[in-house]
């Protein structure tokens, strides 16, 4: 299991196309993948999940992997929530 820190560099932060994205990123890989947020922990492949979250920019997040491709899986969100598109 590998877990990291990630900061949010999206501009809009984490709201609906954002998410979806990401949620795309996070299905990609047969690993499971967690996103938590000060008290929450959320499967990073559930739209709805991700969504309950309300993150912001600028805000940290606490990412989880665990699987087979644990490693790339965290590279791949890493890469997608400190980009700034």
């Amino acid at each position: 299991m590998i877990t990291k820190q990630i900061t949010i560099k999206i501009p809009t932060g984490l709201e609906a196309r954002p998410i979806a994205l990401l949620v795309q990123v996070a299905s990609q890989y047969e690993s499971s993948i967690y996103v938590e947020s000060e008290d929450k922990k959320v499967n990073a492949k559930s739209i709805m999940g991700m969504m309950s979250l309300a993150i912001a920019a600028g805000e940290s997040v606490t990412v989880s992997a665990n699987g087979t491709d644990e490693e790339a899986a965290i590279e791949n969100i890493e890469k997608y929530l400190s980009s700034k598109e």
